[in-house]
């Protein structure tokens, strides 16, 4: 078994063992494998051991590797920062988009959605600890921003991402995902169709993440070893 096989089954492990300790089903969790800087081999390797979700943040980067992958059947979520002049190549090229934080950006890319293809998929990025450095709108702005993006035709409202600031205390880590849990459930009040995404957690706190609600765990590390 390679390393990579080896790896994915662990996480596996750390995501069934956090849900069923909290009364959740496994199921109720997806694995996004965030693949940036990794080689297309490396996710050839990681689809054999069943992994079929890749995150990508660089979009040059993403849109080769999407080329040498073709011949597989994998679903692409964009998970970086989105430039003005990338919406077109996202909203052609990905099936979830992570990291929307603006109406401007959902509006393009609902624009751009070539016609024939299935809603895209959108999460709104919450900057839930407030950090200079992060992208993502403010926890106040989030409302407003959900009843905009709710209306769009090509693109459907899924939920909520966030990167709370790093911690290794886990009752800071359980903290700042309830928060997000919450924000979630105050907004789907205010929604005709409700969100039923939470994607958030890595490979140093997934198990917190889970417990409180995550519904995509965004893992590299664990999975592909330390960047190169």
């Amino acid at each position: 078994m390679s390393t990579i096989t080896e790896n994915i089954s662990l996480v596996r492990n750390r995501i069934a063992a956090a849900a069923l300790a909290c009364g959740r089903s496994p199921e109720q969790v997806g694995l996004l494998a965030v693949s940036k800087t990794q080689p297309a081999r490396a996710i050839e390797e990681a689809w054999h051991a069943g992994l079929h979700d890749l995150g990508e943040n660089y979009l040059q980067e993403a849109l080769e590797k999407q080329a040498q992958l073709s011949h597989l059947p994998l679903t692409w979520h964009f998970l970086g920062h989105i430039q003005s002049n990338k919406t077109r190549a996202v909203a052609e090229h990905f099936d979830w988009v992570h990291s929307v934080d603006r109406l401007r950006t959902a509006r393009r890319l609902s624009d751009q959605r070539p016609p024939g293809r299935n809603a895209l998929n959108i999460c709104l990025q919450v900057n839930i600890s407030g950090e200079a450095s992060k992208s993502g709108c403010t926890p106040g702005e989030l409302p407003e921003l959900a009843l905009a993006v709710e209306k769009l035709d090509n693109v459907c409202l899924r939920g909520l991402m966030v990167i709370p600031q790093p911690s290794d205390n886990i009752r800071e880590q359980h903290a700042a995902f309830a928060q997000a849990r919450q924000l979630l459930e105050h907004v789907n009040e205010l929604l005709q169709h409700p969100m039923d995404t939470l994607s958030m957690g890595m490979s140093g706190d997934l198990e917190a993440a889970v417990a409180e609600g995550a519904t995509w765990v965004r893992i590299g590390t664990a999975i592909f070893g330390a960047r190169p």
